[in-house]
């Protein structure tokens, strides 16, 4: 069938199988053009692997470093007249080319805050794997079924005080001002267990007890701080609560990984086009400005290219860290230069509907959201029929 993407405010409900595997090959060739990363890890788990950061480090770890790697995520596969989703394809695609190239790449979908889905995993790696040296989290979902059985959902609102802003119409590039009313106790409280760090640190207790982390293991979780610019709606919002509970976690698990001599760490990452991302408001306009700017400073950077650089700069370096007061390894230092932030701060105030295409890089941005679900890529025949069935191993 023709598959062609259809937009409904920020998310689109449509993805492209060919185009997803020319995303992750794109990935797979950045990370060879770096070179070997030699030490690295050996065996990796990777929980929420199917996109973004998740992805990224799986591929980093993988075709960078040779590890083998075993993959978490909730992912739909095609039906019917509906394609699956890009993190089914992208999974896919990523799994046929490790095979390819020799690499141990399985796969379990389903729930991963259940604990039906970490034995599954336990028993997968003590079967396959043994002991794995890295386990990176990297969840991203709007909702929980918490241990006790309670559903609870998270939410992007400010704290205290009404937040207003502005959205932007991936198809249209229409500005709408938009108010958000302050989230209430439980809202923030929601939102800490869905986005916080409570489950990381179930996962790895689970790992621990079931003595399948190595030697050495380092376990990472990602976040993103932001500049002043969207601090109103993100650090002092709810999920900036959540972000600050990450701290909490890491701080935690200091005893319980120094039982393997182990690290946990939490990584600052740069601003960019997730899925995630998409929905916050406000986020589409600072991040297109951010592009223009890093882009014309020549700083800037995907996924990819920032998991990549963790790996050969900061864990695996052997080098010092480069990390802040609270222990988090900083890798935003290219978007919060004072150069690019002063610029942003500028350009910010004058975005208007008229303008916004030639004083921003929302064309870049509104492709790095496309390419997200595997559209826009050249040299993909998108007039052609493709079949959205993909298969792909699962435990």
């Amino acid at each position: 069938m023709i598959i062609e993407p259809r937009i409904k405010g920020f998310l689109c409900t449509t993805a492209h199988p060919v185009g997803c595997e020319m995303d992750v090959k794109r990935q797979i060739e950045h990370v060879q053009s770096q070179g070997k990363l030699e030490p690295g890890p050996h065996k990796v788990l990777v929980i929420g692997a199917s996109g973004g950061y998740g992805l990224a480090s799986r591929i980093s770890a993988a075709f960078g470093a040779g590890a083998a790697t075993l993959g978490v995520f909730f992912e739909r596969p095609a039906s019917g007249k509906r394609t699956a989703s890009p993190g089914w394809y992208k999974s896919a695609a990523f799994t046929r080319l490790a095979e390819e190239a020799g690499l141990y790449a399985k796969n379990v979908n389903g729930d991963a805050f259940s604990d039906d889905i970490k034995q599954t995993v336990i028993d997968a790696i003590k079967t396959d794997l043994g002991k794995v040296d890295m386990v990176i989290y990297s969840l991203a979902a709007p909702a929980r079924t918490m241990p006790d059985g309670e559903q609870v959902r998270s939410t992007l609102k400010p704290i205290g005080s009404p937040f207003e802003g502005s959205s932007v119409d991936l198809n249209s590039g229409e500005i709408r001002p938009m108010t958000l009313e302050p989230a209430n106790q439980q809202e923030v409280v929601d939102t800490v267990k869905v986005m916080g760090g409570d489950d990381w640190e179930r996962w790895i207790a689970a790992l621990l007890e079931a003595d399948v982390l190595a030697d050495g293991c380092i376990t990472t979780n990602y976040t993103y701080l932001g500049s002043e610019v969207t601090w109103p709606i993100y650090y002092h919002g709810t999920i900036g609560k959540a972000k600050e509970d990450l701290d909490r976690a890491a701080a935690a698990l200091v005893k319980p990984m120094a039982g393997v001599n182990g690290k946990a760490y939490v990584c600052v990452m740069k601003g960019l086009m997730t899925q995630a991302a998409s929905a916050i408001p406000g986020m589409a306009i600072y991040l297109s400005l951010l592009f223009r700017v890093m882009k014309d400073q020549g700083t800037h950077e995907g996924c990819i290219e920032q998991t990549t650089r963790l790996f050969h700069e900061q864990l695996f370096s052997g080098g010092v860290l480069r990390v802040d007061d609270e222990g988090r390894i900083r890798m935003d230092e290219l978007e919060l230069d004072d150069s690019v932030q002063s610029r942003v701060k500028e350009l910010w105030p004058q975005v208007t509907a008229g303008n916004l295409e030639s004083i921003s890089d929302f064309a870049g941005y509104r492709e790095a959201f496309l390419n997200m679900h595997g559209f826009g890529f050249e040299g993909v025949d998108y007039a052609a029929d493709a079949d959205p069935d993909i298969d792909m191993k699962l435990i």
